[in-house]
């Protein structure tokens, strides 16, 4: 039976996550999320759905949560009015009893919704645990610029090694924004804190945080990759970022600091954010990490595959030579790689012909989603920095398709006669390959 273009299409995307379901396997995930998030059911549902999907492939997850709508209703219902300094609730005696009657409510919907288990849905057979308790000790915040927060606290001590037996036990542990006190008060926590310290406590290899508007920058373009220095200057300045934003960005942005592996902010209306964020290379969110995600560097041998998938299909239509896997692992030494988040999206070879005082620039290669990124003219400068270090007088290249470019970067057109001999011997005159020089 001959399959369909659709059927095709679904085994190769399922292959493609694949290495993504190896990599996150018994890996802690710390997913924190608004009240707002839960208030639209339907969305939320489908969002419960991928928590079950993440936690049916092996991942330890921790859910905090937020309540600030829900703690609105309570008060309404109470004739009470809010009150916010510096984004955070001035959490009083009364104020404090809605907090604690939104808390305890939407604790249960968050267990009643994690525990679906209806048949012909995406929660059949879950069999979700879920184990929440009084994991998170605080202390008050106190007096600011004159302002007595009273019961709003901050985190004082996560109890990691109580979330790590949970999550041994194969649970999705639950975290609320309430923290205790050694004396027994009760106080109300920013989630995105309460996020921050769980995912530090427990050596997260990842904290998601969902918000309403992803940082962007000046041209209004998504910052998909800050380090967690930027990130953190950027959320410091708040210039042209909503306070929220700017508040999730200065949270995940310190977890990174103090040794999260990587922090990921998602956009908290987009169906499946979770998932396209994790099981795609390019994503939707803006993920931090503690150094940059990209690397030009030297190729090593583990690369050979990388560089093989890269260039394969530009081998096909005729714009490089077919190099076979052999004689890439003999070469590697002469490669440099541009390495984007583990994967191999640029290469490129020089290959020195010292008694011309000469180098080939071969094997330029750049992925298609990144060609306007300037990654060709980075792979080139590197190049030619070796043949400096070489004592080389020029660089040459062959090309079918990019003499515009080659002519762009300073070369000149030449002939095969100007070309070293022995790499005259090898011309291959079926290509009909074009040469262009530069002197360096």
């Amino acid at each position: 039976m001959a399959t369909t273009p659709k059927s095709d299409a679904f085994v190769t995307w399922f292959r493609q996550v694949a290495p993504y379901i190896h990599a996150f396997r018994g890996r802690t995930f710390v997913i924190a999320f608004g009240g707002e998030a839960v208030a639209e059911r339907g969305r939320f549902a489908q969002f419960v759905h991928d928590v079950n999907l993440l936690a049916a492939l092996g991942i330890r997850l921790v859910l905090v949560h937020g309540a600030r709508p829900q703690i609105e209703a309570q008060l309404k219902g109470r004739k009470l009015r809010s009150r916010f300094v510096r984004g955070l609730r001035i959490t009083d005696a009364e104020s404090l009893a809605a907090v604690k009657q939104a808390a305890g409510v939407l604790r249960v919907e968050l267990e009643a919704m994690l525990s679906q288990g209806l048949p012909n849905s995406p929660m059949a057979g879950a069999q979700i645990r879920v184990a929440s308790g009084n994991y998170i000790t605080a202390r008050p915040l106190g007096v600011l610029d004159g302002v007595d927060f009273q019961f709003t606290g901050q985190v004082r001590r996560v109890d990691a090694q109580a979330i790590s037996r949970r999550l041994d036990a194969g649970e999705v542990v639950l975290v609320p924004h309430i923290g205790y006190s050694p004396t027994g008060e009760v106080f109300n926590l920013a989630w995105e804190d309460v996020a921050e310290n769980v995912a530090v406590a427990v050596k997260a290899d990842k904290l998601l945080m969902f918000c309403e508007r992803l940082p962007a920058g000046a041209d209004g373009s998504l910052l998909a990759e800050l380090t967690a220095k930027e990130a953190l200057a950027l959320a410091k300045r708040s210039a042209g970022l909503p306070p929220p934003t700017a508040r999730a960005l200065e949270h995940v942005s310190r977890a990174v600091i103090s040794g999260v592996q990587r922090a990921h902010l998602l956009p908290r209306k987009v169906l499946g954010a979770a998932l396209l964020e994790l099981f795609t290379h390019s994503g939707i969110g803006s993920m931090i990490t503690a150094d940059p995600v990209e690397q030009l560097r030297p190729a090593e041998i583990e690369d050979v595959g990388g560089i093989l998938a890269l260039i394969e299909p530009l081998e096909a239509d005729g714009t490089l030579v077919k190099r076979n896997r052999d004689l890439l692992e003999s070469e590697i030494a002469n490669f440099h790689v541009i390495e984007h988040d583990g994967v191999i999206v640029g290469c490129a070879a020089l290959y020195r012909f010292a008694n011309d005082r000469s180098g080939e620039l071969a094997c330029l290669a750049v992925a298609p989603g990144y060609r306007d990124s300037g990654y060709g003219e980075r792979l080139l400068k590197v190049c030619e920095e070796q043949a400096r270090k070489h004592r080389l007088k020029r660089v040459f290249a062959l090309t079918t398709r990019a003499a515009h470019w080659f002519l762009s970067q300073g070369f000149k057109a030449g002939d095969v006669s100007a070309l070293p001999s022995d790499r005259q011997q090898l011309y291959n005159w079926k290509r009909g390959s074009k040469v262009f020089l530069k002197r360096i």
